[in-house]
C-alpha cells in the first residue's frame, strides 16, 4: 500500500503553480476587460491582434488559463481531478499557440522570437504539471 501522506513538494509545486498560473489568469482578465493601464504597454497593432481573436480562440484561452488555476487548486486540495484539468488546460494552450504562431503572424506582431520562447516556457511548465499530477495520483497522494 502506498504512503498517501502529503509530500512537502506537493505544497511547493502546488503553491508555485498557483502563483504562476494566476499571472496568466490576470493577463487574460486585463486583456478581456481591455484595462487601459495594462494594455497601454502594447502597440495599436498588438491591441488589434488581441481584440480581434475569434470567439473560439478566446474560449480556448479562457479554458487554458482558468483551467490551469483550477488544476493548481485541485493539486493543493489533493484531488485526482487535477490531472484531467491540467490536460485540458494544456490542450487549449496548444490550440491558442497554434493559432497565434501558425495560423496568424503573432510572433511578428508581438515583436519576434521573445513571445515564442515565452510560450514555449508556458508549454513546458504545463507539461510538467501534467506529469507531476499524474505521478502524484499514481502514488496515491491525489484521490
Amino acid at each position: 500500500m502506498s504512503d498517501s501522506r502529503t509530500p512537502w513538494h506537493l505544497w511547493v509545486v502546488g503553491g508555485l503553480s498557483l502563483v504562476w498560473n494566476a499571472f496568466g489568469a490576470f493577463d487574460y482578465l486585463m486583456t478581456q476587460t481591455q484595462n487601459e493601464a495594462y494594455m497601454a504597454a502594447f502597440t495599436p497593432e498588438q491591441l488589434a491582434f488581441f481584440y480581434g481573436f475569434p470567439w473560439w480562440l478566446t474560449a480556448a484561452w479562457a479554458i487554458a488559463v482558468w483551467g490551469s488555476v483550477a488544476g493548481s487548486l485541485l493539486l493543493l486540495f489533493r484531488k485526482a481531478m487535477a490531472v484531467p484539468v491540467f490536460v485540458v488546460s494544456l490542450a487549449c494552450m496548444v490550440l491558442t499557440s497554434f493559432h497565434n504562431f501558425v495560423l496568424s503572424d503573432g510572433a511578428e506582431i508581438m515583436g519576434g522570437i521573445g513571445p515564442v520562447i515565452f510560450s514555449a516556457v508556458i508549454f513546458i511548465v504545463a507539461v510538467l504539471l501534467v506529469v507531476y499530477s499524474r505521478k502524484q495520483r499514481a502514488a496515491g497522494v491525489l484521490s
